[in-house]
Order: structure tokens, then C-alpha cells, then sequence
């Protein structure tokens, strides 16, 4: 008997070029009267959200903006937000930027409507009453967060980035509109793009994967494996970056509901004790985890090969999974993502902090979903082959 699934989405999700310009009428349609906008300050100073701003004034709704989202989500980004959100009896959240503004508002909304602090809800399913409604504007094309009932905040007291996870932190409505990524740097398009990827391909050997996951992980790997690199290339090739969009919505919808695994339960305390950015300490692990993972899962991965491209005719599962590891090496150097040492991590560094580091990965709980599952031992000898 085939076990029951459920999959969790949006109750809207508008994709499409100056589908962001429709969030006026979003927030007719979802009962709201006054916004509080989430974003940094960068997108809010450059232009890149005007679209955004322009239809709320054009629709006649009023809003106040909170653009103090400047590094990935922290305590005080939730609190500052929540402070204000309820200064100005705001009652619903529009989040533009990256993962770090829409996780942000996530936790604000959901705050909004729980007592005690957020680090009261660490943890999956801590939440018991719905968030406030929340319009989710990406203007990346990686985390997927617009489409998922995840949030990391980073407790700066202790260095541990939380993981919350609760159908209630799902966005009400996503509007995913390629025209924002435009300006985004190489960098960003790469680091994004990768963690996208990543999303992906977890999402797929998951132990928690279902056949409706599988399609939106195999859609978007072929997607972003194929578009990442000529939207990396070229910045203006709005095809490209819509495709590349696409396919992090998709992966995005895929591991919400599958969830992620070993490489996220490694990514986290990099990103925690080195400041490293997600989406790079993802892409400077993928291919040493997906090495390492293999042997759990050969046909999965070489499923994998082939959407990623890898020439797999006439291999056995492991030798065309084998290949799959190639391309992802191939497709990291072509996007110019450093090893770890690359972002000036020393061996004398991580030497003071791997045992921590390994144990605070396997508390998360994303390696348990791994197809092979790694020891603390396992862990830390994988922090050295990526350094």
C-alpha cells in the first residue's frame, strides 16, 4: 500500500514577468489595509522593489517599510520588524529581496500572532495559531522561500542558526517576477542559483521525497543546470533568468515538502561560525556530499546525472551517478565558487570548531533524510574534504 502524502503550497503563486506589480491587488484580495514592507536596504535605495512600491500607491494601500534586512536573518531583524509592524497596527507582511527578508517576515508574522519570543519555536511544528497574511516577492532566483514553511534565523547570542519549520510560516500569496533578478550581481546569480540546485537535488534522494516532490525536483535541476550557467554569462538574458526562476520556485515546492538533507545539515553551522553566505557553503559542499551520499541511493543519483546532462549511456546506476558528481564539479568551477578555504577559512580554524560544528549539523535534523546516513565522525572528515 503506497503511504499517504501531502503537499503543501501557497494558496497562490502568480509566476511571470511584472507578475510583482500585481500585489496591490494581492493585498485587496487577502483583506489587507496596511503593509509592512520587508527588504534591505540595497533593493530599497537601487529601485529594483519600485515596481512593488509603485503598485501598492496606485491601489491606494498604505504601507511603511522595514528595510534593516541587511545579512541573513537574525533575533534582532525579527524583533526591530515586529516592533515595528505593531507601532504602525500593520496587518500584513509584504516581503521583497532574497531568503533572508522573506524568512524574516515569515518570523514576524508569525510572531505577530504567538506570545513569548521566536527562539520559543525552534524546531518543526512549535506553531499552533495562522500567521498574518504574507506576500512573498522574491528577487532571487535560489532560496525558494516564497514557496516553503521553513525559516532560518540566526541567533547571534549562541551562533546557531534555527531552523523553524510549520505549514502556518507559508506564505499566503508568491509572486515570482524574473524582471527583479535582473541586476542582480554574478555573484548573487551564482550563489543563488547553486543553492537552488542543492534544494533540488536533496529534495529528490530525500527519504521523505513523493512522487509529487520528485516532479518539481527533476523539473528544476534540469532547469537551472541547463539556464544558471548563460544567466550567469550574460546578466540581460531574461529568458535565462527566467528559466533559472522557475526552476528555484520549483525546487523551492520540492523541498518543503520533501525537505533537504545532509548538504543544508552541513551548510548551517558554516554559515553560522564563518559568516559564509548559504547559498556558497551549499555549493562548496555539494559535490563532496554528493560523493559521499551515493552509495545510498545509485539509481536516484543517476536519475540525477541525466537531468543534469551527464552523458550516461551504457553506465551501470553508480557509474552514470558518478558522472552526475562531474557535472556539479564542472558547473561550481564554471560559476567560480571557491573551495571553503577560498573564503578564508583556515585548517587551524575549522580544527577549533568541526566536533561542534558536526554535532550542531546533526541536531538539526536535515542529515537524517540523507540516502546515507553520516556519523559525527563521517561529518567532520567532509568539512575537511571541502576546505
Amino acid at each position: 500500500m503506497n503511504p499517504v502524502h501531502s503537499f503543501r503550497a501557497p494558496g497562490e503563486i502568480c509566476f511571470g514577468v511584472d507578475s510583482s506589480t500585481g500585489v496591490g491587488r494581492s493585498v485587496k484580495r487577502v483583506g489587507g489595509s496596511k503593509a509592512l514592507v520587508v527588504t534591505d536596504k540595497n533593493l530599497h535605495e537601487s529601485g529594483i522593489i519600485s515596481p512593488v512600491l509603485n503598485s501598492l500607491s496606485e491601489t491606494e494601500i498604505d504601507y511603511i517599510i522595514y528595510d534593516g534586512v541587511n545579512t541573513e536573518p537574525t533575533l534582532e531583524h525579527v524583533n526591530d520588524g515586529l516592533k515595528l509592524l505593531r507601532e504602525e497596527r500593520c496587518d500584513i507582511l509584504i516581503s521583497c529581496g532574497g531568503g533572508s527578508p522573506i524568512d524574516t517576515a515569515k518570523a514576524i508574522g508569525a510572531m505577530a500572532t504567538h506570545p513569548g519570543k521566536i527562539e520559543d519555536y525552534k524546531g518543526l511544528n512549535q506553531l499552533k495559531n495562522p500567521s498574518l497574511p504574507h506576500i512573498a516577492i522574491p528577487t532571487t532566483a535560489g532560496t525558494g522561500s516564497e514557496v516553503t514553511i521553513f525559516t532560518i534565523i540566526t541567533d547571534t547570542n549562541t551562533d546557531v542558526k534555527m531552523l523553524i519549520g510549520s505549514p502556518e510560516l507559508m506564505p499566503t500569496v508568491a509572486l515570482v517576477d524574473p524582471l527583479l533578478t535582473m541586476k542582480a550581481p554574478r555573484g548573487i546569480t551564482a550563489a543563488t542559483g547553486l543553492d537552488a540546485l542543492t534544494h533540488a537535488i536533496e529534495a529528490y534522494v530525500s527519504v521523505k521525497a513523493h512522487p509529487t516532490s520528485d516532479l518539481f525536483a527533476l523539473s528544476a535541476i534540469k532547469l537551472i543546470s541547463k539556464s544558471l550557467p548563460q544567466a550567469w554569462a550574460n546578466p540581460n538574458n531574461l529568458e535565462a533568468r527566467s528559466n533559472t526562476m522557475l526552476g528555484a520556485l520549483q525546487a523551492g515546492l520540492a523541498f518543503s515538502n520533501a525537505s533537504v538533507a545532509l548538504v543544508h545539515g552541513m551548510s548551517r553551522p558554516i554559515g553560522a561560525n564563518f559568516h559564509v553566505p548559504h547559498g556558497l557553503s551549499n555549493a562548496a559542499l555539494l559535490s563532496v556530499v554528493t560523493d559521499f551520499s551515493l552509495m545510498g541511493a545509485p539509481d536516484r543519483y543517476a536519475q540525477i546525472a541525466a537531468a543534469l546532462g551527464a552523458n550516461t549511456t551504457g553506465l551501470n546506476a553508480t557509474e552514470a551517478a558518478q558522472a552526475g558528481v562531474e557535472v556539479i564539479k564542472s558547473l561550481v568551477s564554471q560559476l567560480e565558487i571557491p573551495t571553503l578555504s577560498g573564503f578564508g577559512i583556515k585548517k587551524e580554524q575549522l580544527e577549533s570548531l568541526v566536533e561542534k560544528m558536526a554535532q550542531d549539523a546533526i541536531a538539526s535534523g536535515s542529515p537524517g533524510n540523507n540516502p546515507r546516513i553520516a556519523t559525527k565522525e563521517e561529518i567532520v572528515k567532509l568539512y575537511y574534504a571541502a576546505l
